[in-house]
């Protein structure tokens, strides 16, 4: 199972909106500049991520995106399948004798997304920009 660049980089938008905790709208433009992302790929993210219902555009001349939800309400689990699809480890018509390992691991994973938020992002990745810096 790999995540593509969709699910990732529709975790960071999801992420660097809910850091900016305003509720004045987000461009594109200004997330892609921050995360460093093309602003193109992030216009083909955001549909999946406003139909599932984790943001908001809002049109006018200073409009852009808000998170729908508080990010706390928001499962990591929900975003990647509304990006992804369900998640899977191996092809379900294949029976090479190991199906419970698939289905344990396939189980792990959806239950270490299962109990993230986004706000948990959030915060994980606060703590990774403000960490220690020692100097030898």
């Amino acid at each position: 199972m790999k995540i593509s660049t969709k699910g990732r980089y529709g975790l960071m938008l999801l992420v660097d909106l809910a850091k900016q905790s305003t509720d004045a709208p987000i461009s594109l433009k200004s997330v892609a500049e921050r995360q460093n992302l093309s602003e193109h790929y992030l216009e083909q993210l955001i549909a999946p991520l406003r139909n599932g219902g984790f943001v908001r555009s809002i049109r006018g001349a200073y409009g852009g995106y808000v998170l729908a939800r508080n990010p706390r309400d928001i499962v990591v689990k929900d975003i990647i399948f509304a990006l992804e699809g369900p998640i899977t480890i191996v092809d379900e018509d294949i029976d090479d004798g190991l199906d419970v390992l698939w289905t344990r691991l396939r189980e792990a994973i959806h239950e270490v997304l299962d109990s993230l938020t986004l706000q948990d992002l959030v915060d994980m990745r606060g703590q990774s920009e403000h960490g220690y810096m020692f100097y030898i």
